[in-house]
């Protein structure tokens, strides 16, 4: 999947070279503009910044719903899970994947044990409630990408995959970014943390 450039992306191009001889500078990378345009259109296209919903519909925050559909998986495959998998499945740090755990107990969906062989460690397992909410879920989510899919023309759907596998391929080689602190935001009586940081 090729991105088409714009008309000011290939001016900017051609005014970055100047003539021949001038001194080398850094220039910047259109192409990494275009791909920073596109990624950022599909995230708020797809409903990804909606905080109580999820893309697919389903009345919980994302990264909830996410969470019970990778332990639903991994019950259906009896693999004893912990917050660390978790969080690495989720690519969250230890504190945001304890506080998710937290909300995930209080909604009656996760129940944490302590681990035999290691006593920090805290061992994760859906809730009745937990594995049916989690299978509603994965079928909404099933659902709403096979219309997505079929939105998209049959000779460019190789193409598609194709591209987001690379793409995964590349956030996977690259080094996690460093974590800033969280910028503040007034409110009439106290300061909070920016949701975009949460």
């Amino acid at each position: 999947m090729r991105a088409q450039l714009s008309y000011d992306t290939v001016a900017t191009v051609t005014r970055a070279k100047g003539p021949v001889g001038a001194g080398k500078r850094s220039l910047p990378n259109p192409a990494g503009d275009d791909l920073r345009r596109l990624v950022q259109s599909f995230v708020r296209s797809f409903g990804l910044l909606a905080r109580d919903q999820t893309p697919c519909g389903q009345p919980l925050a994302t990264s909830h719903a996410h969470a019970l559909m990778v332990l639903l998986e991994w019950t259906r495959q009896n693999q004893q899970t912990t917050q660390r998998d978790l969080g690495r499945a989720l690519g969250i740090d230890k504190s945001n994947v304890a506080r998710l755990c937290q909300r995930m107990v209080e909604a009656g969906h996760l129940v944490q044990g302590r681990c035999a062989d290691d006593g920090r460690a805290r061992l994760l397992s859906l809730t009745k409630v937990g594995e049916r909410v989690a299978r509603r879920v994965e079928s909404s989510s099933r659902d709403r990408f096979q219309r997505l899919m079929a939105a998209i023309p049959a000779t460019s759907r190789a193409g598609v995959l194709a591209s987001l596998a690379a793409l995964n391929q590349a956030l996977a080689a690259e080094a996690p970014p460093r974590r800033t602190a969280p910028a503040l935001t007034m409110t009439a009586s106290r300061q909070t943390p920016s949701p975009l940081h949460d």
